[in-house]
């Protein structure tokens, strides 16, 4: 054990006296309380010197090892370290001194420590919810992915591409060690409004593309769902947008004409090409760098894990896209 107390370790906690005569700050660390020599001597109201002889005699004894239940610390005003004592030696000295004042510590430091690991337990709790939650999303990542490789990769690169996205998304969750993670991002980080793009500007973008496929159904709308879904990106209620960022409105777009199959042929396509032209027509294709936010690989593979992905899903599979375009890893 290191017998060596870190100031800026632990925490100070108040201890005061019932009648409120003797007030003094008691450091507690490793789960239990620590005075120095003269604190005790106050809390106690007896001699330094006594306290001293006690707490030599009860390590001379073997009652107490020293080593565990003596810490020494650096503090202001003193050019040597202080030496602690752990509560087990507090205590050992107040029976020997018989003192009232001894009793009041006794109490209060089990009411302290009781009320600390309470409070552990639940901080504890609430961290191991939090990593559960962290892991279930993954989880529901990796399924996605899985999914997707059996039922719609057809190349070894389009299984690459995939795997990059879960890798970028794996690099958003910190869930090791200390579980200091950062969460999936529900919200983009742009504060400025998005530019509304009505439905016949969007539609043009459709037709442009239809030069290049030799198909006479590539583009054509199957019903009203994608009028529908560009105006479910600028809703509002109450004043308040619904989806707020450009971030989350171009997730959105892309998630919904993926899902939605509004076209006989093409949606994917059709999807992946109306995202790109909506973060361009808002500045936001590119990053700081000039570096596209999302490769053609990497927008391919999200398409796919939409694409596959259970309606149960949406918001983890919203709350990815969100991740890249805010970090942009792809």
């Amino acid at each position: 054990m290191n017998n060596e107390i870190k100031p800026d370790k632990g925490e100070l906690i108040i201890y005061q006296s019932s009648d409120g005569t003797i007030q003094t700050e008691v450091r507690m660390e490793a789960e239990t309380l620590w005075l120095t020599e003269q604190q005790i001597a106050a809390v106690f109201e007896r001699d330094r010197t006594v306290i001293g002889r006690h707490i030599k005699n009860i390590i001379k004894t073997g009652e107490l090892d020293e080593k565990s239940n003596v810490q020494k610390m650096h503090i202001a005003h003193s050019d040597k370290p202080v030496a602690f004592y752990k509560l087990d030696m507090i205590l050992s000295v107040g029976y020997r001194v018989n003192s009232k004042r001894g009793t009041q510590f006794r109490i209060w430091a089990n009411r302290i420590l009781k009320e600390h690991l309470v409070q552990g337990y639940t901080l504890n709790h609430k961290r191991l919810q939090e990593k559960q939650d962290q892991v279930d999303k993954l989880k529901n990542a990796i399924a996605l992915v899985e999914r997707t490789l059996l039922q719609q990769v057809e190349n070894v690169q389009e299984a690459r591409d995939v795997l990059a996205v879960l890798n970028t998304y794996a690099k958003g969750l910190e869930i090791l060690d200390d579980y200091d993670h950062e969460q999936l991002e529900t919200q983009g980080k742009t504060g400025k409004a998005a530019i509304e793009i009505g439905m016949p500007e969007f539609l043009s973008v459709v037709e442009a593309m239809r030069r290049d496929f030799d198909s006479s159904v590539f583009g054509k709308p199957k019903d009203t769902s994608f009028e529908s879904s560009v105006r479910q990106i600028y809703q509002s209620f109450d004043g308040s947008e619904l989806y707020p960022t450009i971030e989350h409105k171009a997730a959105m777009l892309l998630y919904l004409v993926v899902k939605n199959h509004s076209f006989v042929d093409g949606n994917k396509r059709i999807a992946a090409a109306l995202f790109l032209y909506f973060l361009d027509k808002n500045k936001l294709l590119f990053n700081a760098t000039g570096q596209r936010r999302i490769s053609d690989e990497g927008l391919a593979a999200l398409t796919l894990l939409i694409a596959i992905s259970k309606p149960e899903e949406k918001d983890t599979m919203v709350n990815i896209v969100i991740t890249i375009l805010n970090r942009s890893y792809v």
